[in-house]
């Protein structure tokens, strides 16, 4: 399968946020490190791997952003992130950065379909940006000309906005288990 939205549009969007961090790295307060990872859909095997292994301590990890299937934003702006419950400060950011009028569903909890849930069982606050389903979900019609380009680079920009906000944050996220 092609895999054009699950999983290329997080994969591309991984790559375009990191390149936009990379612009302006000198006015960071804090490292942000970019992975992709494998394996999800066999048991997390890629994202458990790393946070298992971290070259840094773990508990020195503010926060995990995860994309996955982010790239069809429909007519309607829907906009699904999961893991709003693992820190009191991310519902504030997030409705604080929606400049781009989604239509924010939040979802508190932060174990969930995607490599987000190995950080969290680590203690780590996490932010999961989502799409949603669709009916080419694991089928070959997975195809990029079904990607909303111009929904993505929006999603992008605000998933950028708030990672920008949380690593120049003069304090860390806290971490709600919940």
């Amino acid at each position: 399968h092609n895999g054009a939205d699950d999983n290329a549009s997080g994969t591309a969007g991984l790559l375009e946020i990191a390149e936009k961090f990379a612009g302006v790295k000198k006015q960071l307060d804090r490292k942000v490190v970019f992975i992709a990872f494998s394996g999800e859909e066999l048991g997390l095997l890629g994202s458990s791997f790393v946070v298992n292994n971290f070259p840094l301590p773990i508990e020195n990890n503010i926060a995990m952003i995860n994309m996955d299937m982010i790239g069809r934003l429909n007519e309607k702006n829907d906009l699904i992130i999961y893991g709003t419950g693992t820190s009191s400060k991310w519902k504030n950011i997030l409705d604080d950065k929606n400049e781009y009028d989604f239509n924010l569903t939040f979802n508190d909890e932060g174990f969930g379909p995607s490599d987000h849930s190995s950080f969290y069982g680590k203690k780590v606050p996490v932010l999961f940006f989502f799409t949603g389903t669709h009916s080419d979900y694991h089928k070959p019609s997975d195809d990029a000309d079904k990607i909303n380009a111009e929904g993505q680079e929006k999603l992008l920009k605000f998933v950028y906005d708030v990672a920008l906000n949380i690593v120049n944050s003069e304090t860390r996220p806290d971490y709600i288990s919940v």
